[in-house]
């Protein structure tokens, strides 16, 4: 018990020490996630292929913003018809808000018409802690070498309005496009917004 106890410390302190110091042009750090099916999803699986992870809660107003809208599942649709691998992430603890089941993560999946590659339920908060995930949504793209391309905010304007999408610069399609053609990609990094990851 003792060693159990001592080894999920060590995690946990390596997995906040890794999310404090991450920075764009560096190898965006290994996890493996589990999805609502059951399947393992490790990030060196997609080695070769471009990675959107994406931190949601259900419950959270500026989460809602995009999903309501139908913005989130534009982006997601037009980024795995270009070949990249979308995760959607949820990182809330049990009994915390925005915690679900795999059933009723499913359900809210098909019920908006979500198009994630996957849901991967991260209860325990690891890879939230890993990535230094802040808020949802927060955005991370994993270029096809496995370096992390960008981590910020999904676009330029910091509200739950959905009137505000549409003037707002929409950075993950941005982004993506420029990792897709080897170009430069700015801006890196942008400061993330919306409700705190419940962990």
């Amino acid at each position: 018990m003792l060693m159990r106890t001592l080894v999920t410390t060590l995690l946990f302190t390596l997995a906040t020490t890794a999310g404090a110091t991450l920075k764009t042009g560096e190898a965006a750090p290994e996890f493996t996630g589990v999805d609502t099916a059951g399947n393992s999803h490790a990030l060196s699986d997609y080695l070769g292929t471009p990675v959107i992870l994406e931190w949601t809660n259900h419950d959270c107003p500026y989460v809602r913003k995009h999903y309501n809208s139908g913005n989130m599942q534009r982006q997601q649709q037009a980024a795995t018809s270009q070949g990249a691998v979308w995760l959607s992430i949820i990182s809330s603890a049990p009994g915390k808000q925005g915690h679900v089941t795999p059933a009723q993560a499913d359900a809210l999946t098909a019920q908006r018409n979500a198009m994630p590659s996957a849901v991967i339920l991260d209860e325990r908060g690891d890879i939230g802690r890993l990535y230094g995930a802040k808020t949802t949504p927060h955005m991370y793209i994993i270029d096809a070498d496995g370096k992390l391309a960008y981590m910020g905010g999904i676009d330029s304007i910091a509200s739950s309005n959905p009137a505000d999408i549409e003037k707002a610069t929409q950075y993950v399609p941005a982004v993506l496009d420029q990792v897709m053609k080897g170009e430069p990609v700015a801006p890196s990094v942008t400061r993330p917004y919306g409700c705190s990851v419940k962990y």
